[in-house]
């Protein structure tokens, strides 16, 4: 059975591919230090829960499997490069939706435990400690909702054949995003739940 090819096309003008890399670079360089400074927001603030809750009603269980789901996303985006570069078009419509999926599941499962914690008194206002809590987890689920729509709207211009190399929002710029995005994941899962049992 034969896979459909992914289209490329020909362009007269140099290469442009190696400056939109870089460019992709340099944004996530930027976002890196957004990151930075909330991270170290939230390290200054995390004692600081004016009698409110705090760390003790993580459930750290749960976002362990929330995030073991994120990190899975990062392979099945590897799969969807992988085959994209081997012109499998089928495959890489099924990996993309597929870390699409993964990632949608992981939305899910925060908009949970934000809702069990405001259940159990942690709010924005509650605290300095849950101010810099929500702006980071929050800041890190609405770029991983970034990363869901772009490749929704990957798997949607696949459908059409409307892929390339070298232009757009290719598989590979997108890849960099995501996988950027759970490693991120992993230094706030850290640095957030892990360091304050």
């Amino acid at each position: 059975m034969t896979s459909e090819a992914a289209p490329v096309e020909a362009h007269d003008t140099h290469d442009v591919r190696p400056i939109r890399k870089a460019a992709m670079w340099v944004f996530l360089g930027s976002e890196a230090m957004f990151f930075g400074s909330m991270i170290a927001t939230f390290l200054l603030y995390r004692n600081t829960t004016a009698d409110g809750p705090g760390a003790e009603i993580f459930n750290i269980p749960f976002t362990s499997a929330s995030s073991f789901v994120l990190l899975m996303s990062s392979l099945t985006m590897v799969l969807a490069h992988n085959a994209f570069e081997k012109r499998d078009a089928r495959a890489t419509r099924i990996w993309l939706l597929a870390t699409a999926l993964l990632g949608i599941t992981f939305l899910a499962g925060q908009i949970f435990e934000f809702t069990e914690f405001v259940h159990e008194g942690l709010k924005v206002s509650t605290s300095s400690f849950g101010s810099a809590f929500y702006m980071l987890t929050g800041f890190h689920g609405a770029h991983v909702a970034i990363g869901v729509t772009m490749l929704l709207a990957m798997f949607f211009l696949s459908l059409d054949g409307r892929l390339y190399e070298d232009r757009g929002l290719n598989v590979e710029l997108i890849g960099l995003y995501w996988h950027f995005v759970d490693i991120v994941w992993i230094i706030i899962f850290t640095v957030v739940y892990l360091l304050q049992v």
